[in-house]
């Protein structure tokens, strides 16, 4: 493709419905709030993680050397430079005192790292749709081993990079190896993002769409240090009203700014699929979920004369040109209901054909509108009766023209 191909596929590419969507799928899950409380259980956890790195790197002497560069790499990489001296020195003085706090204090401060864990695991999985999580026990285990593992690892990368650059100083100038040393943090944030995006959602996430959640994180990461450095140098409003105790709110608003992006990151990385094919149909309107199964049950009654008998989650997704995360959920419902099966195919890696299990002609509409649309309550009897709503069958809602459909994308 050259250049001039590139900038005209780039031209056509619905950029800012794409922001639109993206923004609505972050109002949608609530995502400053998650943000709030991922800031609450990161302030209480920052000390419980230290401490585990802190004496991990204590039992085994071979580490020693290296913690102090470990430390400093992951307060300098990823808290702005105005605090990050304070904050280390404050993590390390809190970390060495936890030993003193008994059994209790302990179980406490790992009870705190504990809930950081679920709030991420929880966070993650439902922006993605996962309506179940991975069983508690791997849960904890993965997370164990980042914790545990993660510093080691990084360790050995950063006393690697260093020993590599320190041999090179005198064939590359000194702004060479910075600049060098820069994308290597760069790139070690970008993959520990794209690691959490990959691997916590209990669904199948591609690399190519977790990196580039992760490379949007360490980009926007970066630039938000640098936009915080240089707002509370021009306005010193909390070092004014705070003084010495100013650190402390200035890294509460990093860590939220922070979680944001990282949040972001990961509804990026979730849609990439739509977005890469384009979003056609945004949503959001009152009664779009029981729209979406409408036109799903039309699409699977519509293929049951068809060799195939159904069709795979991504393929009606297509056809209905909406996100198979908007889609998910609907699918879900349905499968509950019985009124779809999965049926496996061959290939392991091959979408599952969606099939449909009812005769629209004899199923009532009830269930499906009591689950997408409104309960029967007391309220809501005499719209239930007059309408008739509880009398509509399938078939009836099926028989709708075709024409109000949108229509099913040509390869």
């Amino acid at each position: 493709m050259n250049r001039h191909s590139l900038w005209r596929e780039l031209s056509h590419f619905p950029w800012r419905n794409t922001a639109a969507v993206l923004g609505e799928r972050f109002r949608e899950d609530r995502l400053g709030l998650s943000a709030s409380s991922l800031t609450f259980t990161t302030t209480i956890a920052m000390v419980p993680f230290f401490t585990v790195a802190l004496a991990l790197f204590t039992a085994f002497p071979i580490f020693a050397k290296m913690q102090g560069r470990v430390q400093r790499w992951l307060v300098d990489s990823l808290i702005p430079e105005n605090i990050s001296r304070q904050v280390q020195g404050y993590l390390t003085q809190f970390a060495s005192k936890a030993g003193g706090l008994g059994v209790l204090g302990l179980v406490v401060l790992l009870l705190t790292a504990f809930a950081l864990i679920l709030t991420i695991d929880r966070t993650l999985n439902n922006i993605w749709r996962v309506r179940e999580p991975r069983p508690l026990a791997q849960r904890v285990l993965v997370y164990w081993a980042a914790a545990t593992l993660g510093p080691v690892v990084l360790a050995l990368s950063l006393s690697t990079t260093s020993y590599v650059f320190a041999a090179s100083r005198g064939l590359v100038d000194d702004a060479g190896l910075k600049l060098a040393f820069d994308f290597l943090e760069f790139l070690l944030l970008a993959g520990g993002m794209a690691a959490l995006y990959h691997y916590v959602p209990n669904t199948e996430v591609k690399w190519a769409h977790a990196w580039a959640g992760g490379f949007f994180v360490a980009v926007a990461i970066e630039i938000a240090k640098r936009l915080l450095a240089l707002y509370f140098g021009l306005v010193p409003t909390y070092s004014v009203l705070y003084g010495a105790f100013a650190t402390f709110p200035i890294l509460l608003v990093w860590i939220y700014i922070a979680w944001l992006i990282v949040l972001f990151g990961a509804v990026i990385a979730a849609y990439m699929p739509s977005l890469l094919a384009g979003v056609a149909r945004r949503g959001g309107t009152p009664g779009w979920s029981l729209q979406l199964a409408i036109e799903a049950l039309q699409h699977l009654a519509s293929e049951r004369d068809t060799p195939r008998k159904g069709l795979g989650a991504a393929r009606l997704g297509e056809r209905m040109q909406v996100d198979a995360l908007q889609l998910a959920p609907v699918i879900e419902t349905l499968v509950e209901l019985d009124w779809i099966g999965r049926m496996a195919e061959e290939r392991l890696d091959e979408d599952p054909r969606l099939v449909l299990l009812i005769n629209p002609e004899t199923t009532p509409m009830e269930p499906l509108l009591r689950e997408l649309l409104l309960v029967r309550s007391d309220v809501l009897t005499a719209l239930w009766d007059k309408a008739p709503l509880g009398k509509l069958f399938v078939g009836e809602v099926l028989s709708m023209p075709r024409a109000l459909l949108p229509a099913p994308k040509t390869n």
